[in-house]
């Protein structure tokens, strides 16, 4: 239905891509000009108005990280943070984030050293494949930042209390993560990998 088309662009030295129907009508969709900052970086790009963050991060930009598991919203692999919320980039327009500040599994790392999170998954052995591994450690990375925030969950027993690293459960990490997949069932190290970052913070 679609083609890829790769163009260069000589103002800016690298390729843009644009999807570009091969059938005439209502189908068919103008390029938009979009500015997104991703991993600290800003670029300029000419997308088509429905091509999706995921799509525009693995195949525009090449952060090919950031994984593509159902495209529909379900599995969590897709997760990055955006303007620090965890976010499905497949169910988001790359146009629609323009302005925001998108942070990848690439971008999560600072001068070469693990993030805490990445370091905890590896000590933890929170993964198997990996294919969902960069989903669960941007969703993890928001959880511990929505715990030190005292955001309550939809297990919190009572949301009067605060909630923090001492009187949080591990029902209510693996609540926090319940969107995020993992089909090789490393659930219990993925809760002990936040239990630890938690535990350091």
């Amino acid at each position: 239905m679609f083609d890829l088309l790769q163009t260069y662009n000589p103002i800016y030295s690298r390729r843009k891509f644009v999807l570009r129907s091969n059938h005439s009508g209502s189908g068919s969709s103008d390029p938009v000009n979009t500015t997104l900052r991703v991993n600290g970086r800003t670029h300029e790009l000419s997308i088509d108005s429905r091509l999706t963050l995921l799509d525009t991060l693995r195949d525009v930009l090449g952060l090919t990280g950031t994984k593509k598991g159902c495209d529909q919203g379900a599995c969590g692999a897709c997760t990055v943070i955006v303007d620090s919320q965890r976010v499905l980039s497949c169910l988001t327009l790359a146009a629609a984030n323009e302005g925001r500040d998108v942070v990848t599994i690439e971008g999560l790392s600072t001068n070469g050293e693990l993030h805490p999170m990445q370091a905890a998954f590896l000590h933890c052995d929170g993964f198997q494949c990996g294919y969902c591994t960069p989903g669960q450690i941007l969703s993890a990375v928001c959880t511990v930042q929505e715990v030190h925030a005292g955001v309550p969950s939809h297990v919190t027993r009572d949301v009067r209390q605060t909630v923090d690293s001492a009187t949080l459960t591990d029902e209510e990490i693996r609540e926090r993560m319940s969107g995020n997949l993992c089909r090789c069932g490393a659930y219990p190290n993925i809760v002990a990998a936040v239990r630890q970052v938690l535990s350091a913070s």
